[in-house]
C-alpha cells in the first residue's frame, strides 16, 4: 500500500504556521515602554501655559554636550582626510 498525502491539511498547518510567525513579528515592532516616570510625565503637563523646567532641561543639556564636543578634537579630525574621487573612492 502507498501512503497517501493529506495536501490540504499541510497547506493549512503552513498557513498556521505563517500567521504565528507574522503575529510574533508584529509584536516585536511595536517599542517596549522601559523606566518611565510617571512624576516627571505628569509635570510636563502642568497647567502653567508653557514648557516647564523639567521640559527645557533636556535641551540646555544637549547643548552643553555640543560645546563640549566642539572644544575636543574628534578622531576624524587628527587623521588627514583623504579627498574622495568622482566615483566615491578615496585616495
Amino acid at each position: 500500500m502507498s501512503v497517501t498525502r493529506l495536501k490540504r491539511k499541510h497547506r493549512k498547518n503552513i498557513a498556521r504556521a505563517n500567521n504565528k510567525k507574522h503575529i510574533i513579528k508584529e509584536l516585536l515592532r511595536t517599542p517596549v515602554l522601559k523606566n518611565v516616570d510617571l512624576e516627571e510625565l505628569k509635570s510636563r503637563f502642568t497647567t502653567n501655559g508653557g514648557v516647564s523646567d523639567s521640559a527645557a532641561a533636556p535641551k540646555t543639556a544637549a547643548k552643553a554636550k555640543k560645546e563640549t564636543a566642539a572644544d575636543t578634537p574628534a578622531a576624524s579630525d587628527t587623521a588627514e582626510a583623504q579627498p574622495v574621487k568622482e566615483n566615491g573612492q578615496e585616495g
